[in-house]
């Protein structure tokens, strides 16, 4: 019996999602709390437990400094407020680059202590053999290539790719590699339409772009961004609200009405039955 009841729905598993390629579009969003879980879950086919939860919440310059233990402390947050969707979560830096094994030890950690359902890597030319590794050995991989945020060290910054023949040739290599290993489906973040709509076609595996193309199997977006949350926007979201100004505009009538000590009212006071 599942833990949140027998009439609960099963779970969306990575081979259904695999199942999607060339089907209906894949909706993905990331997730980093319970409340944002409950609301997303029913919406969602994917929530990506990203470990761009370290910009988002935790106010860091990148991903980089993200650890385990801060994956796993939002991986048990979301998987307390979903259901029904597929939960992904990322593999942070320094975690699987090295040695297969330990790899495939973070790997189980994150599944075992948070109930994810399957990890993400960042798929750099040196990772295939891993997603191998971890999927012979029973772990759902979802691959990423393109603009990959744990190289920004390398890069020098966030650059989208695809704009030489080398690096089209490069990202094209990386998402066929990571398929034939065994990923069940490959984010592509921020290369040229044409190339994210190559790479769809060249894969037997659903794509699921972010800064791609409309041609993907699948869209995922930082929900943060995509909710209005931050000053700038990057070019690939399209924002759908503006909770950024809904909070400043609700945090300054809070302040007025305290400073004129309109709040609390009767409404929101406790009074005794003597009183009364």
């Amino acid at each position: 019996m599942s833990q949140h009841g027998s009439d609960s729905a099963p779970r969306i598993t990575a081979r259904q999602i695999a199942a999607r390629k060339g089907k209906e579009p894949i909706v993905c969003l990331t997730a980093y709390t319970t409340p944002m879980a409950e609301i997303l879950d029913p919406i969602c086919d994917v929530l990506l437990v990203g470990d761009s939860v370290g910009m988002v919440v935790h106010g860091l310059p990148n991903t980089v400094g993200v650890t385990m233990e801060m994956m796993i402390l939002h991986g048990q947050a979301v998987m307390r407020g979903s259901r029904r969707a597929l939960v992904v979560i990322d593999m942070p830096f320094g975690s699987y680059e090295g040695p297969p094994e330990i790899a495939y030890a973070n790997a189980v950690r994150l599944m075992k202590e948070t109930g994810a359902q399957a990890v993400k890597v960042e798929s750099g030319p040196t990772v295939a053999d891993t997603i191998g590794y971890l999927v012979q050995r029973g772990i759902p991989v979802m691959g990423h290539v393109g603009l990959r945020p744990q190289s920004v060290m390398v890069d020098g910054a966030f650059k989208a790719k695809g704009r030489t023949n080398a690096e089209r040739a490069r990202v094209m290599d990386e998402a066929k590699a990571s398929a034939q290993a065994g990923a069940f489906c490959v984010v592509v973040e921020g290369v040229a339409e044409s190339l994210a709509a190559e790479v769809t076609h060249a894969i037997d595996v659903p794509t699921i772009g972010i800064g791609g193309s409309a041609e993907c199997d699948g869209q995922i977006l930082v929900s943060d961004d995509m909710l209005g949350l931050f000053d700038w926007t990057p070019k690939f979201v399209r924002r759908y609200a503006d909770l950024r100004g809904e909070i400043d505009r609700a945090a300054a009538a809070y302040a007025a009405d305290v400073k004129t000590r309109q709040f609390p009212g009767a409404a929101e006071t406790y009074f005794s039955k003597a009183a009364e």
